[in-house]
């Protein structure tokens, strides 16, 4: 299923495009203490920060007094637990505030406390007005405020002019690289010459690089002319979330389908997931299905979970596997943030086999955009998207 940009009618209202560049500096912005907001089947809702705008990804510091997070229009905050207080971040790029695009994910380096790297995804214009995913990295100085000596690494080639499915999520394997997703950029062509099938550009891919934006050696196509060395896995068509398996390592995404057809999918080296040629969603308004289903072919990887169509599918954005100790009985289980189902699912894991569980905040009214557990003992910080949205804090009641 869709992201929020794509006009269907049994979809819910979705936001108009945001003006990008908002000003740095302290805001004074605060959720005047961490407001208990209600509780959903026992767990207390907490706003811990408010008057966001589109936030999209949320990222908790060492020590856990502070959240790092980004907002769709080109901001980068430090916001201060648990008073609220908002600290506008300097140093960050110019973005491409159109559409689905923007200031998009946050991640830290491995030794951050070490190497205070913060990595950015966000979306990038040439001078034409073409765009495309972009990575980025600086050194986050949290006393003055600022993303120091920031460089662009990796910007995923071609432009084009679209300003939707620019993917995004961007996270590091236990073999210190760097993963990240970029989207089909709505590419409609459903065939075997789809962007997300060629492997010569990177669209409809999951990236894999080294910290510094340089190609492992051992990435799965370096030694195939017409490939382009980046790729790890293609035919995607916009993953939106990422996380890493705390047991074992690998990386698991959870992915956009057109309508219906949204996937959870754990990564293979070099492998091709499917879109369009295999998929089990249908296109918009005819409902006719797009290709064959993954299992009809035997040259794609299928997903662990997925939204057919005609189940309505979720559809799914950020994603954390729960490790922490706030909630015992949640240990392993698999956390994804729905937008037009406005509700976060938990789903119990054992090994790739997946159950949808539950689903939490769903009579709020949030379309949910991203999800991180915190280092406070486990407690889970979701990001709401909307044009004035809080983070919100689920603890034990």
């Amino acid at each position: 299923m869709t992201d929020e940009t794509t006009a269907v009618t049994r979809r819910r209202s979705v936001l108009a495009t945001i003006a990008a560049g908002l000003a740095a500096g302290c805001t004074g912005r605060s959720a005047d203490r961490a407001t208990t907001i209600g509780d959903d089947a026992g767990i207390a809702v907490e706003r811990v920060a408010d008057s966001l705008t589109a936030p999209w990804s949320v990222t908790p510091l060492p020590g856990g007094e502070q959240l790092l997070v980004t907002e769709r229009p080109g901001r980068l905050s430090l916001v201060s637990l648990p008073e609220g207080e908002q600290t506008a971040v300097s140093g960050v790029p110019s973005v491409h505030a159109r559409g689905q695009g923007g200031l998009l994910d946050s991640e830290l380096h491995p030794e951050f406390e070490e190497t205070p790297w913060v990595y950015l995804t966000y979306a990038s214009a040439n001078d034409g007005g073409e765009s495309t995913t972009a990575l980025g990295r600086g050194r986050l100085n949290v006393d003055s405020g600022s993303l120091e000596a920031f460089e662009r690494l990796h910007v995923a080639e071609p432009f084009v002019e679209s300003n939707g499915h620019f993917g995004s999520r961007v996270a590091f394997g236990r073999d210190g690289t760097v993963y990240q997703t970029v989207g089909d950029r709505q590419f409609k062509d459903f065939g075997p010459e789809h962007v997300a099938q060629d492997l010569t550009t990177e669209l409809g891919v999951t990236l894999r690089l080294e910290p510094d934006g340089s190609v492992p050696d051992d990435n799965p196509f370096v030694d195939e002319p017409a490939a382009a060395d980046a790729i790890y896995s293609y035919g995607h068509r916009n993953a939106q979330g990422m996380a890493v398996h705390p047991d074992t390592g690998a990386i698991w995404q959870s992915e956009f389908g057109e309508q219906d057809g949204d996937e959870i999918n754990v990564l293979r080296r070099g492998g091709n997931y499917g879109w369009p040629v295999a998929d089990e969603g249908c296109t918009y308004g005819s409902g006719d299905p797009i290709g064959v289903a993954h299992a009809d072919r035997d040259d794609v990887v299928g997903p662990v979970y997925s939204w057919p169509c005609g189940s309505g599918g979720f559809p799914p954005s950020g994603m954390t596997f729960y490790t922490g100790a706030a909630f015992p009985d949640w240990d392993g289980d698999l956390f994804v943030g729905g937008l037009a189902s406005q509700s976060l699912a938990r789903f119990t894991v054992d090994g790739t086999d997946v159950t949808e569980a539950e689903q939490l905040l769903s009579e709020r009214g949030w379309r949910i955009r991203d999800v991180a557990q915190g280092v406070d003992e486990g407690h889970l910080y979701v990001a709401v998207d909307a044009e004035a949205a809080p983070i919100v804090r689920l603890s034990p009641v």
